[in-house]
């Protein structure tokens, strides 16, 4: 049975218009995700068909990949959204970077800047929930071999206190942070039918406030990754035109961008979007420099 909000309803059929009927439906259907090979676990995945996205794989529902390990115990895939890959990548993390991933459960992300560190530099992945952080460290054990998590650092901060605290001092910042997450929410009624545009503008104040302290915590020449997984423009856009109104930022375009004909440009940044995907998303990210320090 199809559920209804006249609310949500109104709000989303005023942000996209004719579109907003088959966005709806999308969003309904299931999640299309991938496998993401691990570039540490030696293994030939010869039996499963690439997918379009760099090291991932389409899922066999034949082969349980759960139980998939290398001869080290090494897990072989982590299953993800196609579109969580290409928000880890915009980040450009090089090796030596110190690199913060501010809300980084459940993990396929912080594997992706694990990789691309490969044992240099350092990576701090915070999650302040106990439970996420929890299956984060599990993650971090299962993928990443002993050399290679020893730069790893999980913490279970609040991630305000990162520009608090350590100002200025990374490399790069990841700020996946906490959104309505509108495809999760159609699959509880309870929630769904408590949605108001108002929880969307609560959401934005505590993201806005994630985004500054992922600003502060960032080195003059560093980068930001602002990602959510809402297709709200108030958790989006507006969060990013805010920090651009009061802090020396720029916004870089994703190199990548021309690879994926879905990826739709914003203001600020990109969406991926169901209805015009494969399925993946939604996802929205900007990709921000930081061009000084705050005086």
């Amino acid at each position: 049975m199809k559920l209804h909000n006249e609310k949500f309803e109104t709000y989303f059929s005023s942000v996209y218009g004719d579109r907003w009927p088959a966005l709806s439906q999308a969003l309904e259907a299931s999640e299309t995700q991938v496998l993401r090979k691990n570039i540490f676990a030696d293994y030939d995945a010869n039996d499963f068909s690439a997918a379009s996205f760099n090291n991932c794989f389409v899922v066999n529902p034949e082969i349980n990949v759960h139980n998939l390990r290398d001869a080290n115990e090494t897990q072989v895939f982590y299953k993800m959204d196609p579109a969580s890959v290409l928000v880890a990548t915009a980040l450009d993390v090089q090796p030596e970077d110190l690199v913060l991933d501010m809300c980084a459960a459940p993990g396929g992300k912080t594997l992706i800047l694990a990789e691309k560190l490969n044992g240099t530099g350092q990576l701090v992945s915070n999650e302040y929930s106990n439970a996420r952080r929890e299956r984060l460290v599990r993650v971090v054990r299962e993928y990443l071999p002993h050399d290679n998590r020893q730069n790893v650092f999980v913490q279970g901060k609040d991630g305000n206190a990162f520009g608090r605290d350590k100002a200025d001092v990374f490399d790069r910042v990841l700020a996946d942070v906490p959104c309505s997450g509108e495809r999760h929410l159609l699959e509880n009624p309870e929630e769904f039918a408590e949605w108001t545009k108002r929880r969307s503008e609560n959401l934005a104040i505590r993201q806005y406030s994630l985004l500054s302290s992922a600003y502060l915590a960032c080195r003059v020449g560093g980068q930001i990754v602002y990602s959510t997984c809402s297709i709200s423009p108030l958790e989006n856009d507006d969060v990013v035109k805010k920090l651009n109104k009061k802090r020396s930022v720029e916004f870089l375009e994703f190199p990548e961008a021309s690879k994926y004909p879905f990826l739709e440009k914003t203001q600020f940044g990109y969406q991926i979007l169901p209805d015009r995907s494969e399925g993946y998303g939604p996802m929205y990210f900007s990709i921000i420099r930081k061009l000084a320090a705050d005086t």
